[in-house]
This record gives C-alpha cells, structure tokens and sequence, in this order.
C-alpha cells in the first residue's frame, strides 16, 4: 500500500498472516513443553510405582524380621526418594495446568486477532460504501 506521503505500509493480509505464523511457532512451542513435561511426569509416575512397591515389600520383610541392617537402611532412602517423587509429580502437574491455560490463552489471542481484524476490515469496508 502506498501513500501520498511515500510511506509504504504492508498489506494488512500479510501482517495478519505474519502473526498467525509467530502464534502457531509458540502455539507448538507450548505444546511441545506440555509434550516434554507428560513424558518427565509419566516416567517419573514409573519410578514412583516401582520405589513404592520396593518399599512394601521392604516393610513386610522388616515386619517378619528377615532384612539385615543395610536393608533397613535403604527404607529410609526409599521414603525419601518416593516423598522428591511425589513433591516433583505435583509439581508437574501444576506446570501441565499452567501450560494449558498459556495455550487457552493464547488459542483466546488468536481468535481475538482474527476477529478484530476482521471486523476492522468490515468496518472499513463499510465506512468507504455510500449510504
């Protein structure tokens, strides 16, 4: 587009189209994160079954009284590491909460630009037509 003062703007389809392009590449950034995330959370939910079925089986040996001293030992570590677990899980799950409402937020500009826009652009056209 030109102007009669030789300023030069760009076609505003290509601006809207240069903005839908920079929200879809953080659009799949977000996703990818809450893709990362799950895969952490999911292996780290493994991990957790596994140290507390250890831990159970542990417990009930100590209770017949058939562990020695360095398997007593390694309740405590196994408490510990099964308490990171689940401290970490939730605290996973509330960056997976926070990813999704970034995403709904972001999905929220993308509709608002489209529609501002194009109401803009309706308004426009319909301010030039004669009454």
């Amino acid at each position: 587009m030109a102007s009669i003062f030789g300023f030069r703007s760009r076609d505003p389809a290509r601006d809207k189209q240069t903005d839908l392009a920079r929200f879809d590449r953080l659009a799949k950034l977000l996703d990818q994160i809450t893709a990362e995330i799950a895969a952490e959370k999911t292996g780290l939910e493994n991990r957790y079954r596994s140290k507390s079925t250890n831990a159970a089986f542990l417990v009930e040996s100590m209770e017949n009284g058939s562990t020695s001293a360095s398997k007593r030992s390694e309740v405590g570590e196994l408490t510990k590491s099964i308490l990171n677990c689940e401290q970490r899980i939730a605290e996973l799950a509330r960056q997976t909460s926070r990813m999704k409402e970034l995403r709904h937020s972001l999905d929220a500009i993308v509709d608002e630009n489209a529609l501002g826009r194009d109401s803009q652009a309706e308004y426009v056209k319909s301010a030039g037509r004669p009454g």
